[in-house]
Order: structure tokens, then sequence, then C-alpha cells
């Protein structure tokens, strides 16, 4: 189940300052009297906000996640409105959903701790994200088709291109072995186009000669 506080409920530079102190000191060695301090408040003050340090993790990634994905759409949306193509809009949408955070834990020293502590104690967060998002980007995919910048083949949805794509972008940032998060760009582009486009052909199988008979 995914947290139950409302967005405004709580003030996004505390969410900020929460995000920081977590890249910078991890998830197992934090205490919150040292996030309390970290993010400037009082632990009072922490602790009207969060019962312990795992709800007030969980709230970073259930905000940041419910941001990533606004934020990464409008940055697709306007691509489009600059004329780009179908390939540019959605690039933008993946750079911005998925390459942000990547970027931005790859600086930590404590990037595989925290993935795999969200993994293991958000679970239902990241989920959630993940359906949110592509239910979002299937509607993309259906502009996209009205502008006339895609045409999706027989047989194929919006929704399940949408989960081709959402699966291709989270596979690109966890690739082996691991690539510079300055090519992140250049390989959601790439990794779009395949999906989109097709990067080989099959090849026309050849009837094999029909054996006669000995009598």
């Amino acid at each position: 189940m995914r947290s139950n506080f409302k967005v405004g409920s709580r003030p996004p530079s505390l969410v900020e300052r929460l995000r920081q102190a977590f890249l910078d000191v991890g998830y197992e060695r934090m205490t919150m009297s040292g996030l309390a301090a970290l993010c400037g408040v009082s632990r009072r003050a922490l602790y009207h906000h969060f019962s312990n340090k795992e709800e007030a993790f969980r709230h970073w990634l259930d905000f940041y996640g419910e941001e990533s994905i606004a934020r990464g759409l409008a940055a697709g949306r306007a691509a489009l409105e600059q004329g780009g193509s179908a390939v540019d809009v959605i690039t933008e949408v993946m750079n911005v959903r998925y390459g942000d955070a990547r970027r931005r834990l790859s600086r930590s020293p404590h990037a595989l701790e925290i993935n795999d502590q969200a993994f293991r104690r958000a679970r239902d967060i990241m989920v959630g994200a993940a359906t949110d998002f592509q239910a979002k980007l299937a509607d993309l995919l259906v502009e996209l088709q009205r502008h006339g910048l895609l045409q999706i083949t027989d047989g194929v949805t919006p929704v399940t291109l949408a989960q081709m794509l959402s699966d291709g972008a989270r596979g690109t940032n966890q690739s082996l072995p691991p690539m510079p998060v300055d090519t992140l760009p250049a390989r959601y582009r790439a990794m779009t186009a395949a999906i989109l486009f097709g990067v080989a052909a099959e090849p026309a199988r050849q009837k094999k000669p029909v054996r006669k008979s000995r009598t």
C-alpha cells in the first residue's frame, strides 16, 4: 500500500532535505536524530511528520516518483510543441522520468544500498508509480498518433507499447556493465527508436527441398 499522506501535507523543502540526507548518509546508518539534524529541524518536529526513518524514506520516494512523472511528461509535451518527432518526445520523457533520478543517485556513495532499500521497503510505491506512469505514457502515445507522428502496428495497443518503452528505460538504467550517466539521453533515444521502428528484420525462411522417397 502506498503512503496515505497528501502531497501538500508536508513541505516540499523538507522532502528535498530528506532526499539529500539519505543520499549523503545512506539508509542503514541513518537515525531519526541524525535525519532531523540534516533536515534542519528538531527531532520532535521530524516525529510530527514521520513515525520512523522508513516512513520518511518512503515519503521521499513517493513524492519524487510523482514529481518525476509530471516533469517527464511535461518535458515530452514541450518537445512536441517545439516540433519534435515521436523519438524526440519519448526520449525527453524518459530522460527526465528515469534519467534525473539515475544521475542524482550516481553521485551518492550509497547508491547501491539506497537502490536495494527502495526495492525492499517501497516496492508498492514503485509499482504504483510505474502503473501510473505507463497509463499516462499510453495517453501520450495516442496523442502522438493524432498528430501523425506515430502509427502503432495492428495488434499492439498504446498500453502494451507504453509497457515496452518503460521496461526499456528501466533496463537502460540497470544495464551491465554500468554506463556513464552522461550517455543516458543517447541510450534512451536508441532504445526508443529500436522499439518504435525496429533495428532488424526477420530473414525469409528458405523452404527445405523435399526429399524423394526411394522405391
